[in-house]
């Protein structure tokens, strides 16, 4: 092994216990942004509003949060996400408590800020990874997430009614989470943040970044395997409430989906580097198809949840590819460039999913299965988009751009 590889799976270490604890909070406040919405919202079809809020917020931060960590470090970086959690999750536990939904908004455009620096997570892991590993690297950090993944919903069932506001509970928790998790940094082993007088090449603009191929493919698939999750995800709750069944069913249904989401991360780093990460982000948009086939094919419980594994499953192979893909693209000068830009424009169209899926669901159809068939039935052009991108890529002759260095 090694030192590079040894210093890098020290941070490794240090980020999936993050992904664990830190990540936790968000299958807690996905779970229950949209039905607490739901009571606050002067129209139902605002109801997952604050669910979009998070994700507009985390797309708005995520350059600036880049270029932070390129100025700052890491470490610093990621002290600011924890803090913006802790303070997105006491300003929605105050909206709660005084049923006031445009503070509870507040908090959850703040909650992003948490979000778009825990997406900084996966590209920490590979800052003084070796090429062999660093696809493993990004795979084991989001394989953290599956921890987070059992930590949360239970948290949920924990907390979601131990107060006489619903919900406020759980808000407290997670405050908790953010302030605790926090200190998990201090052992983070991350390069020192390079300074601009350091005599290095500048690397390429954004424009001259999103000219080359591979970048461009790479965030098409990116944007399209999260955005799909979230738009599929935001309306589950309601949906399987909307169908008879009880939050606790809502709750274990997303679960399922969040590990599946980073169960595959065990082994995702290890299929790439075998079969090369085109071929991975290939088998997700396969599985994310599967999916939208199986939630169209009914509403029992049995089609919600293998829906959402599927959908978890889906995101995880196309997502990891897609990012892998990215990190074999770009220079260390370009690093932070390429990332803010990457995770903008991702998040700037998970956003639109999220919005769109409140939309769809509650405003769409007469009832909940109309709307959540309207949901499944929008995730196809965008799959077209990918998978036509994607084989564009591979049939094209072999003229990658060297990446700056």
């Amino acid at each position: 092994m090694n030192t590079d590889d040894a210093r890098a799976k020290r941070n490794v270490a240090v980020l999936v216990a993050a992904q664990a604890i830190l990540g936790a909070q968000m299958p807690m406040i996905f779970i229950i942004g949209g039905l607490a919405g739901t009571t606050l919202a002067p129209n139902v079809c605002l109801a997952t509003l604050p669910i979009s809020m998070i994700v507009l917020g985390s797309m708005v931060t995520a350059t600036p949060i880049s270029s932070f960590m390129q100025r700052y470090g890491r470490t610093a970086g990621f002290f600011v996400g924890a803090f913006g959690g802790a303070l997105g999750a006491a300003i929605g536990a105050i909206g709660l408590f005084y049923g006031n939904f445009w503070l509870f908004l507040t908090g959850s455009f703040l909650t992003g800020v948490y979000m778009s620096a825990q997406g900084f997570y996966r590209f920490a892991a590979t800052d003084v990874a070796s090429d062999e590993f660093r696809p493993k690297a990004i795979s084991y950090v989001m394989a953290g997430g599956l921890f987070s993944a059992i930590i949360g919903p239970q948290l949920v069932k924990v907390t979601s009614d131990t107060m006489v506001v619903p919900f406020l509970g759980t808000y407290i928790a997670v405050i908790v989470l953010n302030l605790a998790g926090a200190l998990l940094f201090l052992f983070l082993d991350a390069p020192a943040p390079r300074k601009e007088e350091d005599d290095v090449p500048a690397g390429r603009s954004r424009r001259e970044l999103l000219a080359d191929p591979r970048i461009a493919v790479s965030i098409i698939c990116a944007m399209v395997a999260y955005a799909l999750m979230n738009l599929v995800m935001t309306s589950t709750p309601l949906a399987v409430v909307g169908c008879g069944y009880t939050t606790d069913n809502a709750a274990d249904i997303v679960s399922g989906h969040v590990l599946a989401m980073f169960a595959p991360s065990f082994f995702t780093g290890h299929l790439i580097a075998r079969f090369g990460a085109e071929k991975i982000v290939a088998l997700g948009l396969l599985i994310l198809t599967g999916a939208g086939a199986v939630a169209l094919a009914g509403t029992d419980l049995a089609n919600f949840f293998v829906a959402l594994i599927l959908l978890g499953l889906g995101w995880n192979f196309g997502f990891i590819g897609a990012t892998t893909m990215l990190s074999e693209a770009h220079g260390s000068a370009e690093r932070g460039r390429v990332q803010g830009m990457n995770d903008m424009i991702v998040m700037g169209c998970v956003t639109m999913a999220s919005l769109s899926s409140g939309g769809l669901m509650n405003c769409l159809g007469g009832d909940a299965v109309e709307g959540w068939r309207a949901v499944n039935i929008a995730m196809v052009p965008f799959l077209v988009l990918a998978g036509g991108s994607l084989i564009w890529l591979v049939m094209r002759p072999n003229r990658r751009a060297q990446p700056g260095e």
